[in-house]
């Protein structure tokens, strides 16, 4: 079973990493959201999942008798599910308001609108347009 895992998580990395390389910024989030999915998989598999009970400690005994789950890669998980839900809001956030200021989702524009300057124009007396 973790083989077949280890090979879903490669496959959803990968996508992940190719919307990420993309010059779109909607695909850019998008990438980001299954590069989320794809890294807290990555955690259940390497906590080896197994079919065992609950870690749970029967009254009487100092530890959980058999074969149990284990807690630490599903309490890492909930909490990436938590602060990865925080990232793609905001990131979904900061798109809109990207999308609604400049009027593109593209890289390419965006950098040609807001990285390079404008070229002032010298009115000659004196004074710079803008």
């Amino acid at each position: 079973m973790e083989v077949v895992l280890a090979l879903v998580v490669g496959v959803i990395i990968a996508g992940a990493l190719y919307l990420v390389m993309q010059r779109n910024l909607l695909r850019f989030v998008f990438g980001l959201i299954l590069l989320s999915g794809g890294v807290n998989l990555l955690l259940f598999t390497a906590g080896r999942p197994i079919r065992g009970a609950p870690p749970l400690v029967p009254y009487g005994l100092s530890e959980p008798a058999g074969a149990v789950a284990n807690a630490l890669p599903q309490a890492l998980i909930l909490t990436a599910i938590v602060i990865g839900f925080g990232l793609t809001a905001f990131a979904l956030v900061l798109l809109l308001r990207a999308y609604e200021r400049l009027g593109t989702l593209s890289t390419d524009e965006l950098t040609a609108r807001v990285a390079e300057p404008r070229p002032i124009a010298d009115r000659g007396d004196g004074e710079v347009a803008p």
